[in-house]
């Protein structure tokens, strides 16, 4: 039984806080902090009417790495669990080594100022958190997390060699607003709007956003376009697995969103250049943001399924064969269950699962790690018991395209 420090009162946060607390034994207390108390308290709430579970709040600048500190020697927390901005992470990091305690988030630092997504800053941390004796886990949400463990998993049981992977993300999910993001818009839109990166013979080959398109049949939600993206898996992936001679990673838009979001573009609401608008400075993004519906608020209307797997081609024992695992998840179960839609959910309950294993010592060790590094099973078990259960399917032959 271990106390956990949970920073980060979004759709995700409020997930992997539901989901703890229908784990008494694995998480003893579950404090919740943000920069304003009052979000950790609506979820409290409904966590308490939910599972009758008691969970403690606290307000936090996730910015500042003094306040971390002291909260974290007030809490006196076997594992902080980071669900802020990935602009917090290096700051939370900080904090955890200042305070002794180790660190897992969902997703790789950004720099406020550029949209760039890397692991450059946080891989440089290993030395500090090996010498601090510390365990840090990096991307212990769906994609990345889930997919980097579905690509372990796969290699420890069916492949001596990997040779492609395709990583494609469909939420076929409507939730009847001409334009809004299923998670916080400012990265959404970020990460959506960046360059095109995919791993090809023993390097990185660049495209302009949205160029390259394909069209996927996707299980339990069908006939979707998807388009390639750079995704920061690929990086850690590449990394670990240098075997794998092509990398890339898909996902779905709707008509309705891209053409929103060209318009926006051409406008200048996605620039994150600062403008001065009477007399003050302003992101354009960070005012888009406002303006869009909540992402935390989706889950009541939100009806339809995700589907997010990877797609493996490679050899076992001589013989070649094209592999594709996945997780299909209903929004409506979701929010029935937890109050989320399952963007939320899908990202929420990763989190939790990557936390139990590593406040239980089954997910142990020294430094950075990525998710792909730790022994599969263990965590591939659990999506099956705590909501994300997964399939696998042998396909007649590799993607087309």
């Amino acid at each position: 039984m271990s106390k956990v420090l949970v920073i980060g009162a979004g759709g995700v946060g409020s997930v992997a806080v539901h989901k703890m607390a229908q784990l008494p034994k694995v998480f003893s207390s579950i404090t919740l902090a943000s920069r304003r108390e009052s979000s950790c308290l609506k979820i409290a709430k409904s966590v308490k009417e939910r599972f009758g579970v008691q969970i403690k709040t606290a307000e936090v600048d996730a910015d500042e790495v003094d306040q971390t500190v002291r909260l974290l020697e007030q809490v006196k927390p076997a594992l902080l669990v980071n669900l802020a901005l990935p602009y917090q992470d290096l700051a939370l990091m900080d904090a955890c080594l200042k305070s002794g305690v180790p660190y897992l988030d969902t997703a790789n630092y950004e720099p406020r100022d550029e949209a760039k997504f890397e692991y450059r800053w946080q891989w440089e941390y290993q030395n500090r958190f090996e010498e601090a004796g510390l365990m840090a886990l990096l991307g212990s949400g769906f994609d990345p997390g889930v997919t980097n463990v579905f690509t372990a998993w796969l290699i420890k049981h069916h492949f001596d060699r990997v040779d492609t992977l395709d990583i494609l993300d469909c939420n076929g999910g409507d939730h009847g607003h001409p334009f809004a993001t299923n998670f916080n818009p400012e990265i959404n839109i970020r990460e959506v709007t960046a360059p095109a990166r995919h791993w090809e013979n023993g390097d990185w080959s660049e495209t302009p956003a949205l160029f390259q398109k394909q069209s996927f049949s996707f299980p339990e939600v069908g006939d979707r376009n998807m388009y390639l993206m750079y995704h920061e898996e690929l990086e850690s992936l590449v990394k670990h697995f240098p075997e794998i001679k092509r990398a890339r990673f898909w996902m779905t838009f709707g008509d309705a969103y891209l053409q929103h979001l060209e318009v926006l573009q051409n406008v200048g609401l996605t620039s994150i250049e600062p403008i001065y608008y009477e007399g003050k400075e302003i992101i354009p993004l960070q005012f888009l943001k406002a303006l869009l519906p909540d992402p935390g608020g989706l889950g009541e209307r939100t009806k339809g399924k995700t589907c997010i797997g990877n797609i493996v081609t490679g050899e076992k024992n001589g013989n070649f064969s094209t592999k594709y695992l996945f997780n299909v998840c209903d929004h409506e179960e979701c929010y029935n269950e937890v109050g989320s839609q399952a963007v939320s959910y899908t990202t929420g309950v990763p989190a939790m699962i990557g936390a139990a294993l590593m406040v239980q010592g089954i997910w142990k060790g020294r430094g950075v790690f990525n998710m792909e590094q730790l022994d599969p099973d263990p965590f591939m078990d659990m999506l099956n018991t705590h909501g994300l259960p997964w399939k696998l399917r042998n396909l007649e032959t590799p993607l087309a395209f």
